[in-house]
């Protein structure tokens, strides 16, 4: 439950409206209603002046972030081969010392485990 619903429902068991809630503690209606919303995050200070009027810990309750799932898909069409190669070539000789040195750092990742054992092999004179 996330808290703008937490705090909506311990003031409705209260028997409090938006109004009350927001003159009891001095906090604006739009204020109170924006929380409720979830349009925004209230401040520690709203969230202790809502707790005093309410009588809860609205902090102690844990809540849950939704799921976010994320789709990623990409398509390429290729109507010419040849100007595909070209942009390649291009790429490669504009940038080739980029490329060059995200290879080797690929290729160190990846061999790390061995370079590090030959140099303590070395070290240890094995």
């Amino acid at each position: 439950m996330s808290f703008g619903m937490m705090m909506k429902q311990a003031r409705t068991d209260k028997g409090l409206t938006q109004h009350q809630l927001a003159e009891e503690r001095g906090i604006s209606l739009r204020t109170i209603q924006r929380i409720e919303n979830e349009e925004v995050r209230p401040s520690m200070h709203s969230i202790q002046q809502i707790e005093k009027v309410l009588g809860v810990d609205l902090k102690s309750k844990k809540t849950k972030a939704p799921d976010k799932v994320f789709n990623f898909s990409m398509t390429i069409n290729i109507a010419d081969m040849q100007q595909l190669l070209q942009d390649l070539k291009s790429l490669i000789k504009n940038n080739w010392k980029l490329l060059l040195g995200i290879v080797l750092l690929i290729l160190f990742v990846q061999s790390y485990p061995d370079i590090k054992a030959g140099i303590i092999d070395g070290w240890k004179g094995n």
